[in-house]
Formats: structure tokens, C-alpha cells, sequence
């Protein structure tokens, strides 16, 4: 069972695993391919969705078994999060936390719709293109700002 407003007062580490999962958002900005500039250290994103994306839903069609097809795919905890939280999506909820920021007004936790990440403009709904379309050598033609 979730406790009210939990993301206000419960630390990351002290969640539990229903209220950890329930942060996420469900965008899908963590499934874009990013590329991470060695001479910089700027990770950017692209429009080049992983290929277990799914581009209506936003959620992966493999979540419980994903890393059997997408082995370095992240699984994100409270002990990942500090060695990652630079490669989120700004929007990210575990990001945002972690960092000590609010949720957006847009975040289903705080609408109580899971459409309204959605609704808001803040997913990757009906713009990404799968992975298999794009040559890795060509990823850097599908970069996109991601605003904050």
C-alpha cells in the first residue's frame, strides 16, 4: 500500500518497492538511445527508441524480463541512482528527488491520471523512431533537445 503523498516525505532508500515504481512516470524518455560525448561528458538523447519501447504506451513490452534482450539496460534502484541520475531524462522523478526537486504538476502522482504526463506534451508518444531502422553510426543525426 502507498502512504499519501509519499514522494514528499519518504526518503528514495525508504520507499517501498510499489511506491518506487509508481515514480515513474511512464514518458519513456529513459528508453530513447542516448549518446555520451567522451571529450564533454554531455549525454544526449535521441529520438531513436529502444527496441522494446512501446511508442503509444511509452512503457516496455518486456519490463520484468527486459534485460534478456537489452542486456545493459539500466535497472534504475536507490543504490544506481547516484551513479546514473546524470544519464535521466530531466523530468525523470527519481532524478528530480534525488536532486531534491518537486515533481512536475504534469506527474500522474500528483494529477491522479496516468494520461497526464501524456496530455502535458511530456512523453515520447507517436515521435520516436525503433531502433532497428537507424544505424548506430547515424544516431547522432537523431539527436533532440530535451527541455527541461
Amino acid at each position: 500500500m502507498m502512504r499519501p503523498r509519499f514522494w514528499e516525505t519518504v526518503p528514495l532508500k525508504k520507499m517501498s518497492p510499489e511506491e518506487w515504481e509508481a515514480l515513474c512516470d511512464g514518458c519513456g524518455k529513459c528508453c530513447l538511445n542516448k549518446i555520451e560525448f567522451e571529450d564533454t561528458g554531455e549525454v544526449a538523447f535521441t529520438k531513436i527508441a529502444c527496441r522494446l519501447l512501446d511508442g503509444e504506451t511509452c512503457r516496455c513490452t518486456q519490463y520484468p524480463i527486459r534485460k534478456q534482450f537489452v542486456p545493459d539496460c539500466v535497472r534504475l534502484t536507490p543504490s544506481t541512482l547516484p551513479k546514473i541520475a546524470y544519464w535521466m531524462p530531466r523530468t525523470c522523478a527519481y532524478r528530480l528527488l534525488f536532486e531534491g526537486k518537486s515533481l512536475p504538476d504534469w506527474h500522474p502522482l500528483v494529477t491522479g491520471d496516468p494520461e497526464s504526463v501524456h496530455t502535458a506534451g511530456a512523453s515520447v508518444r507517436g515521435w520516436t523512431v525503433p531502433e532497428f531502422e537507424v544505424p548506430e553510426e547515424d544516431w547522432e543525426d537523431y539527436i533532440i533537445d530535451e527541455t527541461p
